[in-house]
């Protein structure tokens, strides 16, 4: 197999991740967890937006994280002052938060904000997801079911997927992935009704909203988690979308989405979402990150 592609967000072999918490604890154990995952960075601990401010002025970060709500200020403010900062337009910046899913569906999050993190899915998986935009990790063999009705754009996002040695399987539209869940739909004990088994065919879905055919890609979501029954760490479901209206990005993932790949496609965003979703179906439940 190839090597895969280098989609690194950052330059620095040596990063410089900023935490911006109000709670020491909470900087702790971020910080803590990152330097077990990603020794070779350095991490700046912040209490709040004045800390940042003045850490942004000393000197460039390559990510930032911070929470919503902070003792002066908040995330998106953090957000704001990272993007005027000298240097610092195209830094990446997470908000850490048990709002955020919330604030994500009600599309209320600033766009100085590059993506978003619930704090309900623990420590260990916002080290796999800052993981994902410091040094992406390949995951070797797992299966995307792809519905895209382009076949010029599926050439091209099927080229990205590969170079991270993932097995696209391909479909043009929201009835022939159906026709391939139900194909693949674990069998059940006549007498107990039970599943026979965990896998149903695939690792994750990525699909367009807008599909030729009857169904589009919002029906095929809402088939997914309804008739079938997969909940999102079961089968996560990435539903790459163009329409800017923010009630309906907010529906989609009311209705079960676990993220969103806004159109133009930005191929480090799209890897990032997509293996972070894979890692964190495949990992245990998590105590909630907290004071």
């Amino acid at each position: 197999m190839a090597a895969p592609h280098d989609i690194n967000h950052l330059v620095s072999g040596n990063p410089r991740v900023m935490v911006v918490d109000g709670s020491k604890l909470v900087r702790k154990l971020i910080g803590d967890v990152l330097r077990k995952e990603l020794p070779e960075a350095e991490i700046i601990a912040c209490a709040g937006l004045i800390e940042a401010q003045a850490a942004l002025a000393a000197a460039p970060v390559d990510l930032v994280t911070t929470a919503l709500s902070l003792p002066d200020g908040d995330g998106e403010a953090v957000a704001r002052a990272v993007r005027t900062a000298s240097g610092q337009a195209y830094v990446p910046v997470i908000v850490v938060s048990g709002e955020a899913q919330s604030r994500l569906e009600a599309r209320s999050l600033g766009e100085d904000v590059t993506d978003y993190f619930d704090k309900a899915l623990g420590h260990q998986a916002l080290a796999a997801f800052v993981r994902g935009y410091v040094r992406p990790q390949p995951i070797a063999g797992a299966r995307v079911l792809y519905v895209e009705d382009s076949r010029t754009v599926a050439a091209a996002t099927k080229r990205i997927l590969a170079a991270q040695g993932l097995e696209v399987v391909h479909v043009l539209s929201a009835e022939d992935a159906l026709e391939y869940l139900h194909e693949h739909r674990p069998k059940r004990d006549r007498e107990t009704g039970a599943e026979l088994g965990s896998d149903v065919g695939v690792d994750i879905v990525l699909s367009d909203v807008y599909l030729k055919g009857v169904l589009s890609g919002r029906e095929l979501l809402s088939q997914i988690r309804s008739a079938f029954g997969y909940g999102k760490r079961r089968l996560p479901v990435l539903v790459m979308t163009g329409d800017d209206n923010r009630e309906k990005q907010g529906a989609l993932l009311r209705e079960g989405a676990n993220d969103l790949v806004l159109k133009p496609i930005e191929e480090r965003l799209l890897v990032t979402k997509l293996l972070f979703q894979l890692r964190v179906a495949a990992m245990p439940e998590q105590k909630e990150m907290g004071a």
